[in-house]
């Protein structure tokens, strides 16, 4: 496991504003740990403090989470459970061993395989206009397979939270910004607005910004 020198006693996420990271710092505000963030540039890959970011994360991906020890987690889906297991009383996560546990699991790897992986190319400005109109077929579809799954329920374990919808709330902030009308799929488009003011990702959002226009 990769270490990193460290000053400072409280964890640190290093954040890209708007990317996949957002989800670890929501988890690390619902969860009410101490923290501290710092954004890194993508095309530099340099902290805003000047150092290089792949001496941390050589994979030059964020969220990379530097530990008291100086232990650095990497990926996104192994960063939440590892929050969410240090406060078992948030009950972030079901715990190790259950059946929901390994149901939350399974959320956390479909939002990662289908909709991380499947919005991540829509990005892409050179992306052919053929090719761009299949992606965007294909993620309506799996939108329509989350309202399904979700009618009837508030979350997608069911009735509580978990760092599985912190994930969902990213990729729907994506699909937004890619112009997917969310209302299409009223279940999801209520998740999103619903999920969008709970005070940890108001908090997230705002912190992301201020910090943003600090060192921009």
């Amino acid at each position: 496991m990769r270490t990193h020198h460290r000053g400072g006693s409280f964890m640190k996420l290093f954040y890209m504003p708007g990317a996949s990271s957002l989800t670890a710092h929501i988890t690390l505000r619902e969860a009410g740990l101490d923290f501290t963030i710092e954004k890194v540039d993508f095309r530099t890959k340099k902290t805003e403090h000047g150092e290089d970011y792949l001496t941390i994360n050589p994979k030059g991906k964020v969220p990379a989470l530097l530990l008291n020890d100086g232990t650095v987690l990497t990926e996104v889906v192994a960063i939440v459970q590892y929050l969410a297991d240090l406060v078992p009383d948030r009950q972030l996560i079901p715990p190790a061993g259950t059946l929901s546990r390994y149901q939350a699991m399974e959320w956390l790897n479909y939002v990662a395989s289908e909709l991380h992986k499947g919005l991540s190319p829509l990005f892409d400005t050179h992306l052919p206009p053929d090719y761009k109109e299949q992606v965007h077929q294909q993620m309506e579809s799996k939108l329509l397979y989350l309202d399904r799954e979700m009618a009837g329920q508030d979350y997608l374990l069911g009735s509580r939270f978990s760092v599985a919808d912190a994930y969902l709330f990213t990729m729907l902030t994506w699909a937004d910004r890619l112009g997917f009308d969310l209302y299409a799929t009223p279940t999801v488009g209520h998740f999103y607005q619903r999920i969008k003011l709970r005070p940890s990702v108001v908090a997230a959002l705002h912190a992301e910004r201020a910090e943003s226009q600090a060192v921009d």
